[in-house]
């Protein structure tokens, strides 16, 4: 067999649909008979509909059909000849994202506040006035995390049930609540149970947000989008510690400690935001005419354009309703998808290594000598190198469509410092040279917006999605949770055991990454096989008749 031709040196002689439409051509190389699935590429001229998966009438009238069925909710705009040009594309993306992107990372920041600002909070002597000490700590950061875990799957599902534009205020609103009451903190079990309460509101409201973002965006955007998404937890950090730096001075005001006016005020700023989200999350594109907004955000052409331009991306993003729940079969079937298990398996181990180093920067900053206000001042540098390099690994990645290789940058600057951290005589003696190892080590290339892009794209589902982005943060919160317990009581103040481990896990990382890259791309040879096999006659019968969903079908390709 010759080895396939890149896409645009010959003809398209037919569109895969159903499960692969959008991502994939069946094109046959000149002087052959061979057939091969290519990636579809950017259009090369005006308007995305030089890469419209609905050319062909039969297909074009199963996809009406199906979205029919579903009851999709932007069926009455779908329009398989539609064209457009780059320049109204652009102008679009660019609303999108003033009005889309840019409110989800105001509820990111939201979350981020409420969820982080204990870091600063036990920089003001907290965890000595309610009688704890770090191992308590260590069991408050993992009561939330397994909070959060547990909550994941039953939020996306409610989420999915009700739509995530109901969903996500309501939980902003009640956690930003459970988050103002930490002012009233009094011992252990008061500081376990609002841990506990935060992380079950909490939970899944990132891959609630990332399915509402998909409504609006395309495969190949989603992945920067939420880069910006959580760019945000970095500016969090800054302005956090800002504030911390303000609120933390408060002590004494009304005779109360400045991280109890800190918790306070921060839940008030996240409950601002929950009730402005009722009003500015729509739907989706064809809903965003309210009470309140009459005019809506787009004309009526652009609603056109922006729903078919994610069709063509992915047809399958309209076989459910947005209010649609997962069935107990659908839940099943993604559970079951091992595919996209080596997602998950990264998601469990490639973020250990720097969390408890995160989690301890105050503590560790404080021990050798930096007072309250200059530690949550010093935590800075680190969220800006952080966000820098979030930004540029994403598009990297984007720029390349690469994500293993691009991806495994990120353990592999985090093992030097790891290594120094453990090995380095002047570790958690040397003030200024653990401050600058450890800011080094939190200035990392973070690749969580690259994975999540990456699960929702090999799904291929929208039921699938939903359920699969639960189970990737799932694993997520399952690797936070396993961190909490690294740097333990004993081990303080070098941590030499702690590093030592972090070290075999980050060696890990990167060999799982390894692991994740020749899987995906054997999988895809593994089909390839099949597929090649195949008359052509034979193909188009698979492609009209096959009931395989997703990523289960022959003709879906994985991306790595």
């Amino acid at each position: 067999m010759s080895v396939p031709p890149v896409q645009g040196d010959i003809p398209v002689t037919d569109n895969v649909t159903e499960g692969g439409a959008g991502h994939f051509k069946v094109i046959e190389t000149k002087g052959h008979h061979d057939t091969y699935l290519s990636e579809q590429s950017e259009p090369e001229h005006d308007g995305f509909d030089g890469n419209n998966p609905f050319e062909n009438p039969d297909h074009a009238e199963h996809w009406r059909q199906l979205y029919e069925d579903a009851q999709y909710e932007c069926r009455h705009v779908f329009d398989a000849a539609l064209t457009w040009t780059q320049d109204e594309e652009k102008r679009i993306v660019r609303k999108l994202d003033w009005r889309v992107c840019l409110w989800a990372c105001v509820m990111f920041f939201g979350l981020q506040v409420d969820r982080g600002n204990l870091v600063q909070a036990v920089s003001d002597n907290m965890l000595d006035e309610l009688g704890l000490n770090t191992n308590d700590y260590n069991y408050g950061n993992s009561v939330f995390l397994i909070s959060f875990l547990l909550a994941e799957l039953p939020s996306q599902l409610v989420s999915k049930k009700f739509g995530p534009d109901r969903w996500i205020p309501m939980q902003i609103c009640l956690w930003s609540i459970v988050a103002c009451s930490q002012f009233w903190l009094n011992g252990r079990g008061s500081f376990l149970a609002t841990r506990a309460l935060l992380g079950a509101l909490e939970g899944g409201f990132i891959p609630d947000v990332v399915l509402w973002l998909s409504y609006f965006y395309t495969s190949r955007e989603l992945p920067i989008r939420l880069s910006y998404f959580w760019t945000t937890l970095s500016v969090t950090s800054i302005v956090t510690s800002l504030l911390a730096f303000a609120l933390l001075h408060m002590r004494g005001v009304l005779g109360y400690s400045g991280w109890r006016w800190l918790f306070l005020v921060e839940g008030l700023i996240t409950l601002i935001v929950g009730i402005s989200s009722f009003f500015y999350m729509p739907a989706s594109a064809v809903q965003t005419k309210t009470w309140f907004r009459p005019n809506g955000w787009f004309t009526d052409r652009d609603v056109s354009i922006v729903v078919n331009r994610v069709l063509r991306d992915d047809p399958s993003k309209g076989d459910m309703h947005n209010r649609q729940p997962i069935t107990p079969g659908r839940l099943w079937e993604a559970l079951k998808d091992y595919d996209l298990w080596p997602l998950y398996a990264l998601g469990l181990v490639i973020f250990i290594p720097h969390a408890p180093p995160s989690k301890y920067i105050t503590l560790t900053l404080k021990s050798l000598g930096y007072g309250t206000f200059n530690t949550n001042l010093l935590t800075i540098p680190s969220s800006i190198g952080h966000i820098v390099t979030l930004i540029v690994i994403t598009r990297v990645s984007e720029y390349f469509n690469e994500r293993t290789l691009v991806s495994m940058s990120q353990p592999i600057w985090t093992l030097p410092c790891m290594i120094a951290l453990r090995f380095w005589p002047g570790s958690n003696t040397d003030a200024w040279g653990t401050y600058a190892v450890v800011t080094v080590l939190l200035s990392y290339p973070y690749c969580h917006a690259i994975l999540v892009g990456w699960t929702s794209k090999n799904s291929n589902n929208v039921g699938t999605r939903s359920v699969s982005a639960a189970l990737y943060n799932m694993s997520v919160q399952l690797d936070g949770i396993i961190a909490n317990f690294i740097y333990v009581d004993e081990d303080k103040p070098l941590y030499r055991r702690g590093n030592a481990v972090l070290i075999g896990i980050n060696l890990l990382a990167i060999l799982l990454f390894i692991f994740t890259k020749l899987y995906y791309v054997w999988r895809n040879n593994q089909r390839d096989r099949v597929w090649f096999a195949m008359t052509e006659e034979e193909r188009r019968h698979y492609v009209r008749t096959t009931t395989l969903r997703g990523s289960r079908r022959l003709d879906f390709r994985f991306a790595h």
